[in-house]
C-alpha cells in the first residue's frame, strides 16, 4: 500500500500523524529541499503534503518532486491562512496537462 506522508514544520504537521501520515519535519528550506529530493526517489510514496508557508520559499524543490515522482503533491495552507500558493500550483499542473489555463487568474 502506498505511503502517504506530509513535509514542513513540526509544530504544523504532527496532526497528520494521527489519521496514518508518515511525517517529515523540517526547520529549513534546505532540509526541505533534501527531504523532497529523498522522498521522490521511494516508489511507496503515493502522496505528500507539503506546508505552504516553507514550499514557497523554494518552489523548485517541488518542480523537482513532480518531475521525477509519480506521487501526488500536494500545498496545504497553515494556520495563518492561505498565501495562494496551492491554487497557484494547481493552475500551473492543469495547464501543463491540458494546454490552457482552464482555472483562469482572479482579477
Amino acid at each position: 500500500m502506498a505511503r502517504a506522508v506530509a513535509v514542513g514544520e513540526k509544530h504544523l504537521i504532527l496532526g497528520f500523524q494521527g489519521v496514518g501520515f508518515e511525517v517529515v519535519p523540517v526547520a529549513d528550506p534546505t532540509a526541505f529541499s533534501r527531504e523532497l529530493a529523498r522522498l521522490s526517489r521511494d516508489r511507496q510514496v503515493g502522496l505528500v503534503l507539503v506546508t505552504e508557508s516553507i514550499a514557497e520559499q523554494i518552489p523548485a524543490a517541488l518542480e523537482d518532486f513532480r518531475s521525477r515522482s509519480q506521487a501526488i503533491l500536494t500545498v496545504i495552507p497553515t494556520q495563518e491562512g492561505s498565501r495562494r500558493t496551492s491554487f497557484d500550483q494547481l493552475r500551473k499542473i492543469v495547464e501543463r496537462s491540458l494546454g490552457v489555463d482552464l482555472l483562469g487568474k482572479e482579477s
